[in-house]
């Protein structure tokens, strides 16, 4: 450390140069450290390597998941993700990595973990829960992915609890024609009853306090631009903050849940610990839901105690693209909060 440069700034620096290096990882426009690929490999040999110079006794599990222990409350962990969605952004899962690696070494105390594949369904804590080992408590700080911490000039939030989702397909019949010589009332065209189930869809959401629900992709047969479609098949991702919610909505919506992944509340106890945290910085302590999954969802529905400590999202809350943006300041804070969180654990 050069005289007179403060711990507190030196280690801000490191914060972000770690999240540069994991952001270039892959190459080209974004995050590209898609799950199974090289990219998150190398992202997690990164990780290993600071985990080690931390002091950590580095561990991976069958699944890939990697852990970095002290000596010290080993079973209370902190950590995330480093696996990206293609051309994601800087800070989704590695944020909550690279702070939870900063709390464990400034305190000697608690584990870093990092979970495999958590954006194509949280393959590695889901792989953790059916395997065993799971920590004593897990605290994970993420972006928000929103823009309701910045509506509330908050810098940081307590998530109260994950939503549930499910995921599943339409598909509708129709019959092939000419596009040019059939009559617009002999038509049934498949590809016109998936544009109005898509409306459908979407005022079910609407009706449904808290509800969303998205049709992202669509396949069309036999895919002529000239050939009236007899077939359409569209995908359906729905989520809702509890189980009744989350009935209503699939029913409504008539679909069959391919994936069906149940809301998590967050503990109570840790929630506190991370308000009062919060309040003793002199911020403001806002609460919300969770829209996106997390691993602390998946710890949480398996009797783990956990929770999320979010920061807030800028660029009006994009997240899953290079736009994702959060400030210096909002991250040295998050970090502070969770030592602070992780010492009252770990005593």
């Amino acid at each position: 450390m050069k005289p007179g440069v403060p711990g507190s700034y030196t280690r801000r620096v490191r914060i972000l140069d770690r999240l540069e290096q994991l952001y270039e990882i892959g190459g080209g426009l974004g995050a590209n450290r898609v799950h199974g690929t090289p990219a998150e490999d190398e992202a997690l040999e990164l990780a290993a390597g600071w985990m080690r110079e931390a002091g950590l006794q580095v561990e991976a599990d069958p699944d890939g998941n990697l852990v970095g222990r002290s000596s010290r409350a080993p079973g209370v962990w902190t950590g995330s993700h480093l696996d990206s969605v293609p051309q994601g952004g800087r800070y989704d899962g590695a944020l909550g990595v690279v702070a939870g690696l900063e709390a464990v070494e400034r305190l000697g105390a608690g584990s870093v973990v990092v979970f495999r594949g958590e954006e194509v369904g949280c393959v590695g804590s889901h792989a953790l829960v059916a395997r065993g080992g799971l920590p004593e408590a897990f605290l994970e700080v993420h972006v928000e992915q929103g823009p309701v911490l910045a509506q509330g000039d908050a810098p940081l939030g307590v998530v109260t609890g994950i939503v549930g989702y499910v995921r599943g397909e339409l598909v509708f019949e129709g019959e092939a024609g000419h596009a040019g010589t059939t009559p617009m009332a002999r038509r049934e065209d498949a590809f016109v009853a998936a544009a109005e189930a898509v409306l459908r869809i979407r005022d079910a959401a609407r009706g449904i306090e808290g509800a969303v629900a998205t049709v992202g992709q669509a396949t069309v047969e036999p895919g002529g631009s000239n050939v009236i479609p007899n077939r359409a098949r569209i995908s359906v991702d729905a989520r809702a903050p509890d189980s009744e919610r989350l009935d209503e909505l699939v029913a409504a919506i008539g679909v069959a849940p391919v994936q069906r992944t149940e809301p998590a509340h967050m503990d109570a106890d840790l929630r506190s610990l991370l308000r009062k945290e919060i309040s003793e910085r002199g911020l403001p302590v806002l609460e919300l839901a969770s829209g996106a999954g997390h691993d602390a969802g998946i710890l949480a529905a398996a009797g783990v105690p956990s929770a999320m400590l979010f920061v807030r999202s800028l660029n009006g809350g994009v997240s899953h693209t290079p736009d994702e943006l959060s400030s210096t300041e909002d991250i040295a804070l998050a970090v502070d909060v969770l030592t602070g969180a992780l010492s009252r654990l770990a005593s």
